[in-house]
């Protein structure tokens, strides 16, 4: 989905003015249409997200958009919590966070694998503070009745190429059934890292229990809009 420069402003707690300072430093990407920018949301997450920015918790769920079923909370529950996960480098950990994830019986798991691979060579989706959001630049879209986000915490730290150079040792990685919740499930991520309780749990590989109550928490500060009449 893209933004306007304005929508962006709005979305990451910022003046317009700074946007543009950012854009012409080089440090947030932007595109070029008609004369104007315009930034696809999913990278502009990802940017706030990797940098700390305090994003607006209105990112997380627009007017327009059909929520989430449960939430954040609902689609960690629906792809599961792993502890303990193996792994000596990126590869590695990437197929056995994989392998762990509940993918219909169809999927070729290798294929989305390499998904993850090419993404990874484009640029690291180790978002700092030793979590990593693995994704796919046009979204993993599949036949699920729901957004699945599976959590590993690995069993020991490994390079990843992260923008603060910290090793991961949580990868969180997701599939959904229409680009929108993809785009939704980043959102609610994004937002839940910078929230102080739900990134202490993470941080010391809290028990499952835990980490739904932190995914919770973060659920009900989202902001909600009326059904459309």
């Amino acid at each position: 989905m893209e933004l306007s420069l304005r929508a962006s402003a709005r979305l990451l707690n910022v003046s317009e003015k700074t946007i543009h300072r950012w854009v012409r430093q080089g440090i947030l990407p932007a595109y070029r249409a008609n004369d104007q920018y315009r930034f696809h949301r999913a990278e502009l997450l990802e940017w706030a997200t990797s940098r700390g920015v305090n994003v607006s918790a209105d990112i997380c769920t627009e007017p327009e958009d059909e929520p989430i079923p449960g939430g954040l909370a609902a689609a960690i529950r629906a792809g599961g919590i792993y502890h303990q996960v193996e792994g000596g480098d990126k590869a590695d950990v990437l197929r056995r966070a994989v392998g762990l994830m509940p993918l219909p019986e169809e999927v070729d798991r290798n294929f989305v694998l390499q998904l993850f691979l090419a993404r990874e060579s484009l640029g690291s989706t180790g978002v700092g503070h030793g979590v990593a959001l693995p994704h796919v630049r046009s979204p993993v879209v599949m036949h699920v009745a729901r957004p699945m986000v599976t959590l590993c915490f690995l069993k020991r730290p490994v390079a990843f190429g992260a923008i603060d150079g910290r090793p991961v040792h949580a990868l969180f990685t997701m599939l959904s059934p229409t680009v929108r919740a993809h785009l939704q499930t980043i959102a609610r991520l994004s937002h839940a890292l910078r929230q102080p309780g739900f990134a202490a749990v993470i941080s010391r590989h809290g028990a499952p229990e835990e980490v739904l109550d932190a995914c919770e928490a973060v659920d009900g500060g989202i902001p909600t809009y009326p059904s459309a009449a």
